[in-house]
Formats: C-alpha cells, sequence, structure tokens
C-alpha cells in the first residue's frame, strides 16, 4: 500500500508523466487537475484515481528509471538505456565493490548502488563539492540512506587509495588518464569501464588501452534506443527515438607480463588483441 514518503509517478491519459511526494496533508497540481496526497495513502500501487477534474491517472511508486529522468540535475546525466547496457557490460552483481569518477548528479551512481545491493561497496569521487552533495541527496531521495556508498572528493587520473575492486566505471572527459591509477585499484579480472560522449574520446581510450600491458581486449558500444507504436490495427515506430547520447568503452584488467616473459615469447607489450568482432 502507498505510505506518506513515498516517492510516487502520475501518468495521466495522455501519457504525462509526474513524480511527486506523498506528504500529509499535501495536494498534487497536475494539468489533469487536483490529487489529495491523504486520498492516495493506504491505496495499492498501481491504482487509478481521477483528478478534481474527472480526469483518470494511473499511480504507482516510481521506478529508478522514473526517478532519474526527473531527478534534479545541473549537468548532463548517464541515461537509462545506457545505465542498463552499463549494468550488464561491467558485469554488476550484489556483493561487487566499484568505484565511480564523475558522480555528477548522480544518475550512474544511483545505477551503481542499486546493482550491488547492501552487501556491495560503491566509491564515489568527484573534483566538486556540490556535485557530491546533490548526489548524496538524489541518493537517498531514491534509494534512502546507503552506507556502503561512500563519496570523496579527489580526481582519479592522479591517485586512487582503494584497492581489489571487482569494478571502475568512469564519467570523466579523459579516462585514459586514469588508466594507471585504476590499474593499480583493480584486481587482474577486474572491468574498467568508460562513459564518453564522442567517438575521438572512444578512440583515443582503445589506442591508450593498446599501449599498455596491463589492459586488453578494448571494445566500443553505441546504444539506439526506438521504441514503437502499436495501434489496433496497424503498428509503427514512434516518430522520435533516443539516438546517441554517449559511447561505452570496456577493457579487461589483465596480469602484465614480466620482462622475461615478454623477451621469451618475443613480445615488447600487451600480447592480447582487441576482442574479436561479433
Amino acid at each position: 500500500m502507498l505510505q506518506y514518503g513515498d516517492t510516487v509517478t502520475l501518468v495521466s491519459a495522455k501519457e504525462r508523466m509526474y513524480l511527486k511526494k506523498l506528504a500529509p496533508g499535501g495536494q498534487i497540481h497536475l494539468h489533469e487537475g487536483r490529487i489529495n496526497c491523504d486520498d492516495l495513502v493506504g491505496r495499492p500501487a498501481g491504482c487509478r484515481v481521477l483528478t478534481s477534474r474527472g480526469e483518470t491517472v494511473w499511480v504507482y511508486r516510481s521506478t529508478l528509471s522514473d526517478f532519474i529522468l526527473k531527478m534534479p540535475r545541473r549537468s548532463n546525466i548517464v541515461y537509462p538505456k545506457d545505465l542498463a547496457m552499463i549494468w550488464v557490460w561491467a558485469d554488476l552483481y550484489p556483493g561487487c565493490r566499484v568505484l565511480t569518477a564523475g558522480t555528477g548528479s548522480g544518475a550512474l551512481l544511483l545505477a551503481l548502488a542499486r546493482a550491488v545491493g547492501e552487501s556491495g561497496q560503491v566509491y564515489g569521487y568527484d573534483l566538486r563539492e556540490d556535485m557530491l552533495e546533490l548526489s548524496r541527496l538524489n541518493l537517498e531521495a531514491a534509494l534512502g540512506p546507503r552506507p556502503n556508498v561512500i563519496l570523496r572528493p579527489g580526481d582519479v587520473c592522479e591517485s586512487i587509495p582503494e584497492r581489489e575492486l571487482d569494478r571502475v566505471v568512469l564519467d570523466v572527459p579523459e579516462p585514459w588518464r586514469a588508466l594507471g591509477p585504476t590499474a593499480e585499484a583493480l584486481r587482474p579480472g577486474g572491468i574498467l569501464l568508460a562513459y564518453v560522449p564522442t567517438i575521438g574520446q572512444a578512440e583515443q581510450f582503445v589506442r591508450a588501452v593498446r599501449e599498455r600491458s596491463d589492459y586488453a581486449l578494448p571494445e566500443v558500444m553505441e546504444v539506439l534506443f526506438r521504441t514503437w507504436h502499436v495501434g489496433e490495427r496497424s503498428s509503427r515506430p514512434n516518430f522520435r527515438m533516443v539516438g546517441h547520447t554517449g559511447f561505452l568503452c570496456r577493457a579487461l584488467r589483465v596480469v602484465a607480463w614480466s620482462e622475461e616473459e615478454a623477451e621469451h615469447t618475443g613480445s615488447r607489450a600487451d600480447p592480447l588483441p582487441s576482442a574479436p568482432d561479433e
């Protein structure tokens, strides 16, 4: 049942979406009319209600995707379509120890915290204290207090104090500058994933990975997202789609070859190729 303090999503018949928090005596004002918070508390999530103007609105507890799209922000965010792929491509799991940098408004941080669960650990870095505070506020609003999420000011391109991390997910302008510190922080077999907006940044990341012996198998991916309109007699793609938002770049942390191994095999640096085309 819905309770005071819940953040709910309201969707009108014309598919307008609103996010509101239920407060005692509060009122929710929509284009479709007014709803009293007291009238929603005690009703089941997923209920249908009428506004003061007689309009129908569906009400349910907000999903993480809903919250991220509507949350307060002071910067560009990583959108849900990319967050979903980051979750899979970085192979996040409950109990995972992951570091992220460039927390910004907190979209990526929220997704990582949800993925690792209460048994995992998330370290979030940003150069700006105000962005760390906004990330913290959005995190608590969406998921509640998370003592296993630690936010710190710092530049991961300079140093990372954590060790034996399982994953590192970066949203910084020059992730290739962080290859040294992340290699020291990641365990062998760990995954480094970087989110960058341009193909030039993705190319520079891959080239930098190929020059190192402690990373291998660099890959680059772009996620395109298109919904469909399904009618009674025909269906078609929606006229608007979410196209390019950014590139996902991934590399595997490997055990660097020793000088003796490199000399024995005749290899000077990283003997592993890029990931094969699928």
